[in-house]
């Protein structure tokens, strides 16, 4: 045929520009879009041989060669696949953003095909990414079952010519002439780096060749430089598509370490596919421990993002939810386009999906693991205190975080924690509640005196002391019908109704009795509380100082003070226990006296819990001269 120049039929100059200067944020993206159609031809040339022995008669050895030339600039991508005539190289390579890949499958599917192979490239978008390091590009293909060879030739201008060419064998060699400067694309260490990060699991071998040989070349560079010639560049094993029966643990360990950066082997490995709406491979990791990082705002978080073998980024954020961001892997999609970008799956429906069945995955993976107490616990140790804001920030998954969550409680044994489905079921039949209490220590929430009515009633009570559980208590609310309940907040009542009912008689009793000195010790210590009144809740302990029902958590205030917002002082009501003699002594008192035992007892109540007292100089000169006494 003579050689034909046509128009491009889109608005070239626009399209070129935004494909070369805005569609990808990193140019060495080409490579992996050139070696996708490659692959691509490949795969379909495999797929159509199989009704069609022709198109393979030659028993081709399917490969992808990469071939430079240092001292032309010039960089080829060739392959032995499906290859095109003229009609397909003007159709494909003539329209920006035509996809023959898109219209192979729209031609299979109308005529009833089924199980289409995985096709990656799209000759359209993609193949333009050459331009992002290349002033001119050359396309030679001979289509198998045809005779003839033809080359397409552009140098983003607003034409491109179509003449008759010369090849061998059936495929497509892409020919690069790059600027000055993106030679670094020559280099083979480049090349080698580009296809591990992007292709290396294409199931086909990649090979690299430079053709400008030094004629004075040594023997030891020919033999080294022929043995890496020899050697395909990718693994071509893509282990997250392999069934994990097929799979030894030790390259699982070892794709992760890969992937991690990790000197440990993984502690969970999860394996698995996506079926139904959208179809994925995945392979995700739980780390034996966590990373230091893993509280600071600018971690990294997130999974590696494949489109069909293809890497299209790591630490896609949004395939995860924050409180699973230790958890690491790889998802590898069929539905989502090569060139689509981190925002574009910020809103993408197959990537909301795709996280969905991720998280179900996890959580289901760590509903197993709860049946080994052991394995458990580590897992738990290392995370739990991460899972827990899942109950705040996945309202849809909520009620399955809350199983899979622990503490230490007062009825038990440092170092053990319960579930939630066990602590109801260890619950007496006059309790309705789950009771807990927030403290910043977990030795001072065992020694609260707040605990004591609920101890004599036989009343476990869960002990909050991570610094994440005081902002759960505002969405936990309840579980398995049961509401949590704060004994260090509000009025709180244990044991039956009887004895409810006969403990608010005896405190109404107490409150008149004392009324006056109740009405005192709150004239003594001003605006250090709201209010003072008898305890339900003390047994043992003179006093202590509990928060109103509606209270900000103190773990707020701080927070809202640090953003300099004004926030209104949060007093506490302090609760005196009205049988204690201590109590009856101080009852007693007038004058200079009172206001003393005053401040000790309010002091004392501020110790137990853990906490500072307001005066400290004043607190040491009182209990000395106490002890004189």
């Amino acid at each position: 045929m003579e050689t034909k120049t046509n128009q491009f039929k889109a608005e070239i100059s626009e399209m070129l520009d935004l494909v070369v200067n805005s569609l990808y944020s990193k140019k060495e993206i080409f490579l992996r879009e050139l070696i996708s159609n490659a692959s691509d031809a490949i795969d379909r040339a495999k797929f159509l041989s199989l009704t069609d022995k022709t198109l393979a008669q030659d028993n081709p050895d399917w490969k992808i060669n990469i071939v430079v030339d240092k001292a032309q600039h010039t960089l080829m991508i060739s392959d032995n696949g499906i290859g095109m005539d003229a009609a397909e190289l003007e159709a494909n390579l003539g329209t920006i953003a035509n996809s023959g890949t898109k219209a192979f499958r729209k031609a299979l599917k109308e005529k009833g095909g089924e199980n289409l192979p995985e096709l990656i490239g799209q000759f359209g978008v993609g193949f333009y990414a050459a331009f992002m390091v290349a002033d001119k590009v050359r396309v030679v293909s001979k289509k198998r079952g045809g005779d003839a060879a033809f080359m397409w030739e552009s140098d983003m201008s607003a034409e491109y010519t179509i003449s008759d060419s010369v090849r061998d064998d059936y495929g497509t060699s892409v020919m690069l002439h790059l600027r000055d400067e993106h030679i670094e694309y020559l280099d083979r260490w480049r090349v080698a780096e580009l296809v591990k990060k992007y292709s290396d699991f294409i199931s086909v071998p990649i090979y690299f060749s430079q053709i400008d040989i030094p004629a004075d070349e040594k023997d030891e560079d020919k033999k080294r430089r022929e043995e890496d010639e020899a050697k395909a560049l990718n693994t071509m094993v893509a282990l997250w598509k392999r069934a994990k029966k097929d799979v030894k643990d030790e390259e699982y360990a070892e794709f992760y370490r890969h992937l991690t950066h990790d000197w440990d082997e993984p502690f969970e490995t999860i394996p698995f596919s996506g079926e139904g709406q959208v179809e994925f491979k995945a392979l995700l990791f739980i780390p034996k421990k966590a990373t230091m990082d893993i509280y600071m705002p600018n971690q990294k978080r997130g999974l590696s993002l494949y489109v069909r073998n293809v890497f299209i980024g790591d630490d896609i954020e949004m395939l995860l939810p924050s409180y699973l961001r230790f958890v690491k892997g790889v998802v590898d999609s069929s539905d989502l386009p090569l060139n689509v970008s981190r925002e574009m799956l910020q809103d993408d429906a197959v990537i909301a999906k795709i996280k969905s069945a991720v998280t179900a995955k996890i959580l289901s993976t760590l509903e197993s693991m709860k049946k080994d107490e052991k394995r458990y616990n580590e897992f738990w140790n290392a995370f739990g205190t991460v899972l827990k804001e899942g109950v705040h920030v996945d309202y849809s998954n909520a009620d399955r975080i809350k199983k899979l969550l622990k503490w230490p409680s007062a009825r038990n044994d440092p170092g053990k924690s319960v579930f939630l489905e066990d602590y109801v079921k260890d619950m007496g039949s006059e309790q309705k509640d789950i009771y807990y209490i927030l403290s910043e220590r977990e030795d001072d929430a065992r020694k609260a005196p707040q605990l004591e009515a609920a101890r004599k009633h036989g009343c476990d009570v869960l002990l909050f002391c991570d610094p994440v559980d005081e902002y759960l208590t505002e969405s936990l609310r309840e579980f398995d019908g049961k509401k949590f309940v704060d004994v260090g907040r509000g009025d709180v009542s244990f044991g039956s109704e009887a004895e409810q009912k006969a403990e608010k008689d005896a405190n109404e009793k107490a409150s008149k009795e004392l009324k006056g000195f109740l009405d005192s010790v709150k004239t003594e210590l001003g605006e250090k509380v709201s209010d003072v009144r008898v305890s339900t809740r003390l047994i043992d302990s003179p006093c202590c100082l509990v928060a109103k029902e509606n209270a900000l958590p103190p773990s707020m205030v701080r927070m809202m003070r640090a953003m300099k917002s004004d926030v209104p002082e949060e007093k506490r009501i302090l609760e005196l226990n009205a049988s204690h003699p201590l109590v009856k002594k101080v009852a007693g008192m007038k004058g200079e006296e009172l206001s003393d035992a005053v401040t000790l007892l309010y002091d004392a109540a501020l110790i137990a819990e853990g906490s500072p007292v307001t005066d400290g100089a004043r607190f040491t000169k009182l209990l000395a001269a106490l002890m004189l006494k």
